[in-house]
């Protein structure tokens, strides 16, 4: 019995193994930053399947006023959304077969260029014809195990969920973190900047004051010898 169980713990082991790729390529995701020059507009595309889900998020990371425009477009052409001079935005979409158009436009800035940070996430990504059940079929007398397969590889989805949206979590709070240090040493430069400002018109004001002062006191009588 101790040998059945054993065989039957190490053919789940290899059948999981087999079917771990499928299960675990529903979902994907990708980030992308990138300098958007200022009076140009940038446009990307991302190929989505029927029934699938696509949510993007951006943040504007650097640059003057940190906004920007935004506009998610179907492969028909439909605008389905659009931000007018945001600094940051999530959209999520359920999605059709076609490329869907996202882009990012500073045109209506005429000197400052934009540091732009992007994220996609797409979910029920699955190959057509792939069917991500199908590894039950091959799966006999696992009952005689106190925990099944089928109980294994919801425990890891789920775990693989959670560290997946972990992971987006750290990566938006690296991008908030990027953006408060731009800001900061945007700050930091301005105040150092008008620090000297007011230091050389001070500077400027003593020299005036002692140059009027001193002309009071000066003796303009000349002495006739």
């Amino acid at each position: 019995m101790d040998v059945v169980r054993g065989l039957l713990c190490l053919f789940s082991v290899l059948v999981s193994e087999m079917f771990m790729v499928a299960a675990f390529s529903q979902s994907m995701d990708s980030d992308f930053t990138f300098t958007l020059p200022s009076g140009r507009k940038e446009c990307f595309f991302q190929t989505m399947k029927k029934d699938a889900s696509l949510e993007i998020e951006y943040q504007v990371l650097d640059g003057a006023g940190l906004d920007v425009d935004f506009s998610l477009s179907s492969p028909t052409g439909h605008v389905l959304y659009s931000d007018h001079r945001k600094s940051d935005g999530v959209h999520t979409v359920e999605t059709e077969d076609g490329d869907y158009m996202f882009c990012f436009d500073n045109s209506f800035s005429a000197v400052s260029e934009k540091i732009i940070f992007f994220e996609l996430i797409m979910d029920n990504m699955e190959q057509e014809g792939e069917e991500p059940e199908d590894w039950k079929e091959y799966i006999h007398g696992t009952d005689m195990l106190d925990m099944k397969l089928e109980d294994i590889m919801d425990t890891i989805n789920s775990v693989k969920a959670r560290l997946g949206k972990s992971l987006q979590i750290q990566t938006l709070l690296k991008a908030f973190e990027a953006r408060d240090r731009n800001i900061q040493e945007s700050n930091y430069n301005r105040v150092n900047m008008w620090s000297m400002t007011n230091m050389l018109v001070m500077v400027l004001v003593t020299g005036v004051q002692v140059y009027l002062i001193r002309s009071l006191f000066d003796d303009k009588r000349h002495t006739r010898t």
